[in-house]
């Protein structure tokens, strides 16, 4: 490979990787199974204050 294509290569390739980390992802990052059930439960307790906090108001 001669000189001049080698720092071409090279160029190409930090231009890619500087583009890629401009792109949006596409895939969300990962969240472990004992994250997702906490949320859950974060989720539920909120919802069922909220119906409580309702059910007070209405009767």
């Amino acid at each position: 490979m001669n000189h001049r294509k080698k720092g071409n290569l090279i160029l190409k390739a930090r231009a890619k990787k500087a583009h890629a980390k401009l792109v949006p992802k596409k895939k969300s990052s990962y969240v472990s199974k004992a994250d997702r059930a906490k949320l859950e439960a974060e989720e539920k307790a909120v919802a069922d204050q909220e119906t409580a906090s309702d059910s007070n108001t209405q009767a």
